[in-house]
């Protein structure tokens, strides 16, 4: 019977933070949610990196919502910047203050091509932070367009200040205008 409830108990953070993965945006269900789909086990050529400055702010117990700035860098030299504008969005355990953040992802496409917006729309999945002082989080997003240029799953995000998270997070990315 112990082991029982504990094994329940156990399992009620993992299908929280599951659940909170969807509700962390406020986006309307009407709107279609892009699919992601991983073509293969390299998952393409890396054509280069989605490089994210995200506002400090605090965490609300139960989530949070901090701006963010970001620059696509090619790896192909001569190409121009290309630059997002969004919101990070958690819910779940998120205790204390950050300075500021920054998120580097690697892109991939499953050849070198890249046009300018394509890596604006939703991602989703979970965070789990700590930061005293300097500090580090990881994060697990999958989504984005239905194309078929996509971003690491995995991501590492530094960051400055007084922190606790384990959260599920939404980062929503449109391209910022010129």
């Amino acid at each position: 019977m112990k082991k029982t409830i504990a094994v329940a108990l156990a399992a009620l953070p993992v299908a929280f933070v599951a659940t909170a993965a969807s509700a962390a945006d406020v986006i309307s269900r009407r709107d279609s949610v892009p699919t992601y789909q991983e073509n293969d086990q390299r998952g393409g050529v890396r054509i280069g990196y989605l490089d994210c400055s995200i506002g400090g702010g605090v965490g609300y117990v139960l989530g949070s919502a901090k701006e963010a700035d970001c620059v696509f860098k090619s790896t192909m030299g001569s190409e121009p910047l290309d630059r997002y504008t969004g919101v990070v969005r958690k819910m779940g355990v998120d205790l204390g203050f950050t300075t500021r953040s920054r998120l580097i992802w690697a892109v991939f496409a499953p050849t070198a091509g890249y046009h300018h917006g394509s890596l604006g729309g939703l991602y989703q999945g979970a965070t789990a932070e700590a930061t005293v002082g300097a500090g580090i989080g990881a994060n697990i997003l999958v989504g984005g367009t239905s194309g078929s240029i996509h971003l690491q799953t995995v991501s590492v995000t530094g960051q400055l200040g007084l922190n606790l998270a384990a959260t599920g997070t939404s980062v929503t990315l449109s391209p910022a205008a010129m």
